[in-house]
């Protein structure tokens, strides 16, 4: 392992050292109220801007601010080119960057955030921000590293990014194939037999290299899940009937969390631990957001806290 990678190694294990864990989510999910939620996060890794926000949703985005932050400083960490490995993981930002531009204005409860700067974790940001229609914005993503998505609607392009983003992951981060191939099952199933929307021939096709063929021309949820490669059946053991996803992305979230775990116990190879380390993080984003969310109502956390807590 090269001193860079030993140093982005050391600087990772140092960023997860610092998450609140899960019993400290569950005291901030335990809360009376969001006000004593926010002040107990004055003293996590998460205070640089949650200080400042005001409301759930604007305090959820600052936790997920706080990760986006925390990913930026580790890339920083890595040896030259070594960012390019969490640029696929970090695509979710991006992704709620162009979300956030079909959002009217009667849908925000909120001032309209400004949109997540990624610095060297930006894959086509800056080109899609100055895409002045759906489009244009289809153009700038086919001529990017995303892809064409398919269609220039609200869903098309955002359905596109996401399962190009599995697509991006698995060819790009080995350790989070297992990972990508699970997310690209919990998109199709959701959008196929949840929505009852087909998918465009790209999403398709990127559907078809992470399932494979016959997967992604499943008739039915129960076909699909026969179908599906040992390497995603496993996101929707639990899930006999579409309406219970919600359970196979908490088991989703789960499992990243305890393979990140075990990268990080591993330990010998450089880019595996900061690939765990990103997986322990973002789950840490998550579930202290929805403590916030369980503050929001009083403090009393529900069914699918419990699950992924």
């Amino acid at each position: 392992m090269s001193a860079g990678w030993v140093a982005g190694a050391v600087r990772a294990k140092a960023l997860v050292s610092r998450c609140p864990g899960t019993e400290a989510v569950r005291e901030i999910a335990e809360s009376a109220t969001l006000s004593d939620a926010r002040r107990y996060l004055a003293a996590t890794p998460y205070a640089r801007g949650v200080r400042t926000a005001d409301g759930l949703l604007e305090v959820q985005r600052a936790v997920t601010a706080g990760l986006l932050w925390h990913l930026r400083v580790l890339a920083g960490w890595l040896p030259r080119g070594g960012a390019r490995l969490l640029v696929p993981l970090a695509a979710g930002f991006e992704i709620a960057n162009v979300a956030h531009r079909f959002t009217g204005p009667e849908d925000r409860r909120t001032a309209a955030p400004e949109p997540y700067r990624l610095g060297a974790l930006e894959t086509a940001w800056r080109r899609l921000e100055r895409a002045g229609t759906p489009a244009q914005l289809r153009a700038a993503l086919t001529a990017s590293p995303w892809g064409d998505p398919g269609g220039d609607t609200p869903w098309a392009l955002l359905a596109g990014m996401r399962m190009a983003a599995a697509r991006r992951t698995a060819a790009a981060v080995p350790p989070a194939r297992r990972w990508a191939q699970g997310r690209a099952a919990l998109l199709a199933a959701r959008e196929l037999f949840l929505y009852g929307r087909s998918l465009p021939e790209p999403v398709r096709r990127d559907a078809a290299r992470l399932l494979g063929a016959r997967a992604a021309a499943a008739a039915s949820y129960p076909e699909f899940r026969d179908r599906l490669p040992a390497a995603a059946r496993w996101v929707l053991t639990k899930a006999a009937e579409p309406d219970g996803l919600w359970r196979a992305e908490v088991r989703w979230w789960r499992t990243v969390q305890s393979d990140g775990a075990a990268m990080l116990r591993d330990g010998r190879d450089g880019p595996r631990v900061v690939v765990g380390a990103v997986a322990v993080l973002s789950v840490d984003a998550w579930r202290v957001r929805a403590a916030l969310e369980s503050a929001a109502r009083g403090g009393r956390p529900g069914e699918v806290f419990d699950a992924l807590a």
